[in-house]
């Protein structure tokens, strides 16, 4: 009997068959130590606003300001004494017993590529050699790097995920802060491309497509695909079998003149694509546009609602960390115009589709176990400013001295303010916070102990834990 016989007939799933025909194909890469395998299995969604949100026209404003700081939006109550925030977010407004705030995070940096650094890696030092324009392998991994290594998979589905796609500026600059620098690029995150690249537009579209000098647009030429996970038409499973065991013999006998770490890297996200496909339920969970109408109505029909109703489902699935980036190309980077195109095509679907993750997570048990954050990589100036050859109204330039960020689940209720800002926005008064912080809180809320160590790439171990976690 040959081995695919053996195989078949000691009753493995046909998933387990493929993935064993895989990682049959090369020699694995080393293995530096054992993933840390929580007691009880947790989750983080790491809601990314890239460009960064003002403060003060979402969850600090600042109503007896001068108008040039206070902005043009008033505050409305919320479901928290004492608590206010921007009146085009009524349906975080409506929950707010299920998010907490906190007001006083900071960092010392001005420009969107260290802010990226700074907020996706946890670390508030720049890497040696840092060139804001080109991601290098000597940057510091990101946390979704960093939990993708650290972390065990679970039910054929990798344990770190980033969607809907790589934060790239309209200019083609692959911002920097994204992949696993020093743990080498075989540990990279598992960027879920959903869409093609759009330089042209920003915002969620295609409901609330815009750009920022030109106000609304059309993006016909955008498409959210989800991963399709079925066999290509016309081949059966016993087909794909026979191409497999083919391969595999073929491989076997011919070398490999790739580098070891390019063939490390490279087969170990092909044999997670072989494992993952075929399998009926995973096509099914990607499967977003053929789902419940009603569900995609709550969530949004456009890419911040398909993206984090696809979250949900991957940590409903055993993903322990999905990054959730809400907009490319800098989306959130209002110099100008900003409180027509906050008001009319950015805060209205992050309201919408955050309020009905929380409500999902919170109706299915899974709040207690999901820790959801929500930042930028900076926030913005106190002042409104104006830049006349650019924009036709005013707007607010990046402030990395502080931002407020959302947290929900996993201890933090609702209804907690935690830090202060200044009068005007501008700066921490009480309690103030770091990426290390925030980066902590998401280590803790996954039940990853204090000590853990990482490695890079020359088998080095480094401390995970920067600071203390947030206080819940």
């Amino acid at each position: 009997m040959t081995g695919r016989g053996k195989l078949l007939k000691s009753n493995l799933t046909r998933r387990s068959w493929l993935a064993a025909t895989a990682a049959g194909m090369a020699t694995p890469p080393r293995v530096r130590a054992t993933p840390i395998e929580p007691v009880t299995p947790k989750s983080v969604i790491y809601i990314f606003l890239s460009g960064g949100l003002g403060q003060q026209d979402s969850f600090d404003l600042k109503p007896n300001a001068p108008l040039e700081i206070r902005g043009e939006f008033n505050p409305i109550a919320t479901q928290t004494p004492g608590l206010q925030i921007c009146e085009h977010m009524p349906m975080l407004a409506a929950r707010s017993n299920k998010w907490s705030v906190v007001r006083s995070l900071s960092h010392p940096y001005n420009e969107h590529s260290q802010g990226h650094m700074v907020m996706l890696s946890g670390r508030t030092d720049m890497p040696v050699g840092f060139n804001p324009s080109v991601p290098k392998p000597t940057d510091h991994p990101s946390i979704a790097a960093l939990m993708g290594a650290l972390l065990p998979e679970r039910n054929g589905l990798p344990s770190s995920v980033v969607l809907p796609e790589k934060l790239i500026h309209r200019t083609g600059r692959v911002i920097p802060g994204q992949f696993a620098g020093v743990m080498g690029s075989r540990k990279d995150p598992w960027f879920l491309s959903s869409s093609r690249f759009n330089g042209t537009s920003y915002g969620a579209w295609p409901e609330y497509d815009f750009h920022h000098q030109k106000g609304g647009m059309e993006t016909a030429n955008m498409e959210f695909r989800t991963l399709g996970l079925a066999l290509p038409k016309g081949v059966s499973e016993s087909q794909f079998e026979e191409r497999l065991h083919l391969l595999s013999q073929f491989e076997q006998k011919t070398p490999s003149f790739r580098p070891k770490e390019d063939v490390n890297s490279f087969d170990r996200f092909r044999e997670r694509a072989i494992s993952m496909l075929g399998d009926g339920k995973l096509n099914q969970m990607f499967d977003i546009h053929n789902s419940d109408p009603d569900d995609q109505d709550r969530y949004g029909r456009n890419s911040f609602g398909w993206s984090l109703m696809l979250a949900r489902r991957l940590v409903e699935s055993g993903v322990s960390f999905v990054q959730v980036n809400l907009g490319n190309n800098e989306t959130w980077d209002t110099h100008g115009n900003a409180f027509p195109h906050l008001k009319n095509y950015l805060l209205p679907p992050m309201d919408q589709s955050v309020s009905a993750l929380l409500d999902d997570l919170d109706e299915r048990g899974m709040l207690d176990s999901t820790l959801v954050v929500m930042a930028g990589e900076f926030g913005r100036t106190p002042k409104v400013f104006r830049l006349p050859a650019h924009y036709a109204q005013p707007g607010r330039d990046h402030w990395g001295a502080v931002q407020s960020l959302m947290l929900a689940g996993c201890g933090f209720d609702g209804g907690k303010i935690i830090g202060a800002s200044d009068n005007h926005g501008g700066y921490p008064v009480d309690d103030k916070k770091s990426a290390e912080n925030l980066a902590a809180t998401m280590y803790q809320a996954l039940g990853i102990p204090r000590g853990t160590h990482w490695y890079d790439h020359q088998d080095r171990p480094l401390a995970l834990y920067g600071a203390d976690p947030i206080s819940s």
